[in-house]
């Protein structure tokens, strides 16, 4: 089963959609001047939630 992705804006949350499709799409908001990222559709559920997991760089 292939990994479903989001795209978070301040406004909205989009359907899922692969991967492919979701860097699209975050590089046409990024044209517009909206800030949006791809995050997974599992993470997505936790934000909702209230979980969010901060990324952890090192």
């Amino acid at each position: 089963m292939d990994k479903k992705y989001v795209i978070r804006t301040d406004a909205s949350i989009s359907q899922p959609m692969t991967r492919e499709e979701a860097i699209k799409k975050v590089k046409e908001y990024d044209q517009q001047g909206v800030s949006a990222y791809i995050v997974s559709e599992e993470e997505s559920n936790r934000i909702k939630e209230g979980e969010f997991r901060a990324p952890k760089w090192s």
